[in-house]
């Protein structure tokens, strides 16, 4: 599977609710600086002994990932940011500041004392730049204010570990003790309350902001057909449902009471389908007639491909992450179902 999908060429990407976004745009601006952010975090764990350290600034990354995926879905109450969360990194700031002296007065620091120090100041100031970036967005098109919160904290974290690391390297700071669980309450470990946060709909943004291919987790597609067959049992449909991954391969596949014994193979060929060509069945069935471009298509690839309406792939802005097919009534039907089953799919990731 290719990393580069050549959508983006034009200089344009999509938001959850937005499509064609330039990637100018502040919200794209901002995202990428979380992004750089994250990447200068990961530098300076490799840099760390300190377990804890380490574990802090896991946890760090994992919920910086929810605020990015904030950024791309405002909406979704999923992805806002707890005071828990930052009340963790206050936590940490009173734990770290009783370990050295600080100075008596306030004085500008000169970043360098030792090459960790230097590298933690430059995540510092990444992080002051990403919350600038973030009041901006706010301005513009609102943001969550518990993020901004834990966008200031976070740098201020930063400037003590930086002043912290100095004094251990001076040989003037005491010896830690265990820092407090990121959960914020005592309870579990930090990578066990981050990850439960860190979502799959969250992961899939992510993977999808920074370029990676992603897929539908069965989680997800379960979750998917459930939603659809409350709605085709509202409309008095008996349907297959079937979900696969951008490979074609089946994920879930689910057969209503009373649904024809054709329909589970035709919905596995519609979900196939879609993600092989990358467009809906019905928009393949009107390209697939006598002189169309796809003329024939339905011949190839073993007879896997199927020119019925009713399959669509399933995208997380430009990245296809699986296919739906819908079987059971007339192509205009399945399609419909189809077309409500993408509807709801930000509801389910």
């Amino acid at each position: 599977m290719n990393i580069y999908t050549k959508n983006g060429d034009k200089g344009t990407t999509n938001l959850i609710h937005t499509k064609n976004v330039s990637k100018s745009d502040d919200r794209i601006q901002l995202v990428g600086t979380i992004d750089e952010l994250t990447s200068h975090l990961g530098l300076v764990k490799t840099m760390l002994e300190d377990a804890d350290a380490v574990h802090m600034l896991e946890s760090i990354q994992e919920h910086l990932i929810t605020v990015m995926a904030g950024v791309a879905d405002p909406y979704s109450r999923d992805y806002k940011t707890s005071d828990d969360k930052t009340e963790v990194l206050e936590q940490e700031i009173d734990r770290l500041q009783t370990l050295y002296q600080q100075p008596k007065e306030f004085k500008f620091i000169l970043p360098g004392q030792c090459r960790l120090s230097a590298e933690i100041d430059i995540a510092r100031t990444v992080a002051r730049r990403a919350e600038r970036a973030l009041a901006l967005v706010s301005v513009k098109f609102g943001a969550d204010n518990g993020a901004k919160k834990y966008m200031n904290r976070l740098a201020d974290y930063l400037y003590v570990l930086a002043r912290y690391t100095d004094a251990q390297a001076a040989g003037k700071a005491a010896k830690p003790e265990a820092a407090p669980a990121a959960g914020g309450n005592g309870a579990g470990t930090m990578g066990e309350t981050e990850n439960s946060t860190a979502n799959e709909a969250v992961i899939q943004e992510v993977l999808k902001r920074i370029g990676i291919q992603g897929r539908i987790s069965l989680d997800s597609a379960k979750k998917l057909i459930e939603k659809i067959e409350k709605e085709a049992e509202r409309r008095g449909k008996k349907a297959v449902i079937a979900v696969c991954g951008p490979d074609g391969n089946p994920i879930a596949v689910h057969v209503m009471d009373g649904a024809f014994l054709v329909s589970f193979d035709v919905a596995t060929k519609k979900a196939y389908t879609s993600v092989a060509v990358k467009m809906s069945t019905k928009e393949l069935s009107a390209l697939a007639q006598p002189g169309g471009t796809f003329y024939g298509v339905d011949k190839m690839d073993g007879g896997k491909i199927v020119i019925f309406a009713g399959g669509v792939p399933l995208k997380v802005g430009d990245t296809i992450i699986g296919g739906l097919g819908v079987s059971g009534g007339t192509g205009e039907e399945d399609h419909s179902l189809a077309e409500y089953g993408l509807s709801v799919l930000h509801e389910v990731l």
